[in-house]
């Protein structure tokens, strides 16, 4: 029998007003891949954060005994001295700084005076080499793309001689061949020794690379799956996580297409920093009224770009080409006119571009529309709480009260407040950018209702997702692009995830 590497016993812990974890327990063995899955908001990440020391000992309840010493974690620096590393889902790397200097950030190789590049870069190489990653340590992170970005984050865990690695949602932003890449890595990794545990929404990927796995519901211990034992199928694991189970995927809906309501004719954008480079290359698409249109293409095709440069141009330069709503041409140059001609862009980045962390759910529900909540330019906050808990129920947005900061809620529940503010700006066309990324499947079950829902209103969605079998099962029409071009158009009747790739292949 192998050895217990990490038990946690009993683990409770407690945020003002919400229980998140109660009495949960976890075993993982030495050697194995054990995954962690759950709904939004189960508690998946608190775990994680309580056993690596970000919650310190003393703000929990129940013992965490690894490799056979009960242990009491009051800071993370405490946690890696043992070898536990753990990997966020939002990357903590710093853009203008090198890979090499990253990686050994806050482990700095040298005297208390002096900072030994040498050594520093020398040894970078040695664990980029480990993950594969042929990059220089002294390349800039922001030249590299998430994909390699999330391996320099594994090499940064290896530098740290890493026994236990945690990685929180690893794949969220990365295509499938660099999400394959990443999960065989684990696999070669283990087959070294090396422990992980890996919380991921991706069921498929979920049942590729773990052992075992453990579902957690409403902060208690459901299920440990063995894959030697067990079912290890999505459907299986989908009945652990909501209790039920899950018949079809996506909501089927009846189809009433009208005309075409925005039209986008010969576009184009360029780098902001590059001036030479082409983002979007003269792209041409529509869609209609009650229409889900899909974008799909590899990661860095430009989607994102087409998406923001159209929306106010918020993103790019010398941008070029024509618009037409409703077929009259519109001049949208900046966010506030897209707004006003009923245009809503739902960013991928939550964090970064689409909430105020440190404000409420309240506020930044309301943040897009603020002329409803308010009279004669003074917000009235008791119609602003009255929207804003409308929406709470509407999106089931777990939190103890809409007056809750944003930045405590768990990324699933971020992403829908942040679909919750451009739904209260009532547009009449959406662009969803990533729009289920970091959310498990009964809440995107929930999301492609409400994309349902509002298509039978006679609103035009615009869709971005990486997820092929989501872009295949919500869309209409799906559009694919590749270095900034446009390269195939599909009707749903034909599209398939061969289909998409092949127009990919011949264009590239």
């Amino acid at each position: 029998m192998a050895k217990i590497l990490l038990e946690m016993r009993d683990i409770t812990k407690t945020f003002p007003g919400v229980k998140a974890l109660s009495n949960v327990n976890l075993k993982v063995e030495e050697g194995e891949i054990h995954a962690l899955v759950g709904e939004n908001g189960a508690g998946k990440s608190t775990l994680m954060n309580v056993l690596s020391g970000i919650y310190p000992y003393g703000t929990y309840e129940g013992d965490i005994v690894y490799d056979g010493e009960v242990c009491k974690f009051n800071k993370i620096k405490d946690s890696e001295a043992k070898g536990i590393v753990i990997i966020h889902q939002e990357l903590a790397l710093v853009p203008y700084m090198t890979i090499g200097e990253n990686m050994f950030l806050g482990n700095e190789r040298g005297s208390k005076f002096r900072i030994n590049w040498n050594e520093t870069n020398e040894l970078a190489a040695k664990y980029l080499k480990m993950v594969g990653l042929n990059e220089s340590p002294q390349v800039l992170i922001k030249d590299i793309g998430v994909g390699k970005q999330q391996l320099v984050e594994i090499a940064k865990a290896m530098a740290k001689n890493a026994r236990l690695l945690i990685l929180d949602e690893p794949t969220a932003s990365l295509n499938e061949e660099d999400s394959r890449a990443l999960l065989d890595l684990l696999l070669k990794f283990k087959q070294n020794g090396l422990t992980s545990i890996i919380i991921s929404h991706k069921l498929n990927e979920v049942s590729y690379v773990a052992d075992k796995i453990t579902v957690i519901r409403d902060g208690c211990t459901i299920e440990t799956l063995d894959k030697n034992v067990d079912d290890f199928s999505e459907a299986r694991i989908i009945k652990g996580m909501v209790g039920r189970e899950i018949a079809d995927r996506f909501p089927k809906r009846e189809k009433h297409i009208g005309d075409i309501k925005l039209e986008v004719r010969n576009w184009t954008a360029y780098h902001p920093l590059y001036s030479g480079r082409k983002v979007v290359d003269n792209v041409n698409f529509n869609v209609r009224r009650g229409e889900i249109v899909g974008i799909s293409g590899l990661m860095g095709a430009g989607r994102t770009e087409l998406a923001m440069s159209l929306f106010g141009k918020s993103y790019g330069d010398n941008i070029s080409g024509q618009v037409f709503i409703d077929g009259k041409e519109v001049h949208m140059n900046t966010v506030k006119e897209a707004i006003a001609h009923k245009l809503a862009y739902v960013t991928e980045d939550r964090k970064g571009n689409g909430l105020i962390l440190s404000n409420t759910i309240k506020l930044n529900t309301t943040l897009a529309n603020l002329e409803e909540v308010s009279s004669h330019s003074v917000i009235d906050k008791d119609r602003e709480f009255a929207a804003a808990d409308d929406y709470r129920k509407k999106l089931s947005i777990k939190c103890p009260s809409v007056e809750q900061n944003v930045g405590n809620l768990s990324g699933g529940n971020m992403q829908k407040v942040l679909l919750a503010k451009w739904m209260f700006a009532t547009p009449d066309i959406l662009i969803l950018d990533e729009p289920t990324r970091g959310i498990d499947v009964g809440a995107k079950y929930e999301i492609y209702c409400i994309m349902n829902q509002l298509v039978a209103e006679g609103k035009s969605v615009i869709m971005i997702s990486s997820e092929m079998p989501e872009i295949l099962g919500m869309c209409d029409r799906i559009y694919i692009m590749n270095e900034g071009r446009m390269v195939g158009e599909l009707d749903a009747s034909e599209a398939s995830q061969e289909a998409i790739m092949s127009h990919i292949i011949k264009a590239g």
